[in-house]
């Protein structure tokens, strides 16, 4: 019984102390409106090149057949 005891109150000092690191940095982690933007116009650019790769395969097999 002693082990679980004292790995639980192991694990909770770590889980207190990693809270507290959190509380000091509020902005840690956070995602600016430019970073969101550049994310999203990213993902819409991958998202046309796979129309356009898809486009010209389904073309080009259609030309073989």
């Amino acid at each position: 019984m002693m082990p679980l005891f004292t790995t639980l109150t192991a694990l909770g000092a770590a889980l207190r102390e990693r809270l507290h690191d959190l509380r000091d940095e509020p902005e840690r982690g956070s995602l600016s409106v430019e970073q969101v933007i550049i994310t999203v116009a990213l993902i819409g650019i991958a998202v046309a090149l796979v129309a356009v790769i898809a486009n010209a395969v389904t073309s080009r097999s259609d030309s073989i057949q």
